[in-house]
């Protein structure tokens, strides 16, 4: 049995069908891509979260690599307040989780619902093994994969989900796309019985999202895709385009 508290809610959008309740939307921040004024980005980005909270969003990745420790944990656990905040004021509760990239530590500092490991971070299992320590059991687990192999490695240790690219390449990036052929074959050859999500991420818009769900992803990730433009009619149109695959 796979581990951690988050697991069977994700479980369930491993169904046959993708609909509005399945797709998985994944918002990465990047304040910088917003505002190069470091106090300018950091408003705007908090308005984000907020937005991101108020349109669904399934989960959010504070990415701001840059970041000291003390400056990260702050940014946390001001994205946290606001998540939790916009929970309690919805007519319907918001489902929207707040991880944190890489940094244990912070995460928990935080209180964020858990954490997004690098390829070449500690394992999963002992992400939760240190999440445990600290008496959390239910963190959400998120890891980046750019092969097969890496999905394989994730869902073998006990990952929630995979954000597996880049599948139509990466700004600034040299790194080769995966292409949709990539993405659907690390989609089959995920585990018979309690799969992984895969979630599509490299250049995911509006007008290939719909490939992406094709191939086999259980949801999108991005920065761009949730950081420009009207945030809620960007979500409307991916759970439409979701609901219209009724794969």
């Amino acid at each position: 049995m796979r581990r951690g508290g988050n697991v069977p809610a994700l479980r369930r959008r491993c169904s046959g069908s993708v609909n509005v309740e399945e797709l998985f939307l994944y918002y990465i921040t990047d304040r910088r891509q917003l505002s190069p004024q470091g106090d300018e980005g950091l408003r705007l980005l908090l308005d984000r979260i907020s937005a991101a909270a108020n349109a669904g969003i399934d989960a959010i990745q504070i990415r701001e690599r840059d970041l000291a420790a003390r400056e990260l944990v702050e940014l946390g656990t001001r994205a946290v307040e606001i998540v939790r905040h916009v929970s309690t004021q919805a007519v319907s509760p918001t489902k929207t989780k707040v991880l944190v990239n890489s940094r244990i530590d912070a995460a928990i500092a935080c209180g964020a619902d858990g954490v997004h490991l690098r390829s070449d971070d500690v394992s999963a299992a002992d992400a939760r093994a240190i999440f445990a320590n600290a008496g959390i059991s239910t963190a959400l687990i998120g890891v980046s994969c750019h092969t097969v192999q890496d999905v394989l490695l994730a869902e073998g240790h006990g990952a929630d989900f995979a954000v597996y690219g880049p599948v139509f390449g990466k700004a600034g990036s040299e790194a080769p796309p995966t292409g949709l052929s990539g993405l659907k074959e690390v989609c089959q050859k995920r585990a018979a019985q309690h799969p992984i999500l895969v979630l599509a991420l490299g250049e995911v818009t509006l007008s290939n999202a719909g490939d992406c769900l094709k191939a086999g992803a259980h949801g999108l990730a991005g920065i761009r895709l949730f950081q420009n433009g009207n945030l809620a009619e960007t979500v409307s149109q991916l759970q439409t385009i979701g609901e219209k695959l009724n794969l």
